[in-house]
């Protein structure tokens, strides 16, 4: 369970909004709990540096440090991340899979065609398993 803030929702759909034709991306900030409801805090938008950024998206390693220092100077632990998806699917696509690394966390993806605000956590053995999110 991921339990996102409205605030925090609308940050990250109107930066995708905005963003559109290229995918954005950020960090989610707040509680962790890697069996459990994590609980958003906040989010940190990152420059999107894919080679392709129409279809992938890629945090700069470098931005990402520095995004991970902000995050423990306000005593917040990495929740997930999230990118979207501005012609879908509203899902995450087999690249995204590909590319996940973080164990346990939350990805969030916004898809602006068709529209629809998801989360998956991705799990090392099992993929990425759709997880509920509660909007508060």
């Amino acid at each position: 369970m991921l339990a996102l803030p409205k605030a925090v929702r609308a940050e990250i759909v109107e930066r995708a909004r905005g963003g559109r034709p290229l995918e954005i991306c950020g960090v989610l900030g707040g509680e962790y709990d890697p069996t459990g409801r994590s609980e958003v805090g906040s989010q940190y938008p990152a420059e999107n540096v894919a080679e392709h950024p129409r279809t992938r998206y890629r945090i700069d390693p470098e931005e990402q440090l520095a995004i991970f220092d902000r995050l423990e100077a306000r005593d917040e632990e990495i929740v997930g991340f999230y990118h979207s998806h501005p012609r879908g699917p509203p899902r995450p696509s087999e690249t995204d899979a590909a590319d996940a690394t973080w164990s346990d966390r939350s990805y969030v993806i916004v898809s602006l065609e068709p529209f629809e605000v998801g989360s998956w956590r991705w799990r090392e053995d099992d993929g990425f398993e759709r997880e509920d999110v509660a909007v508060e």
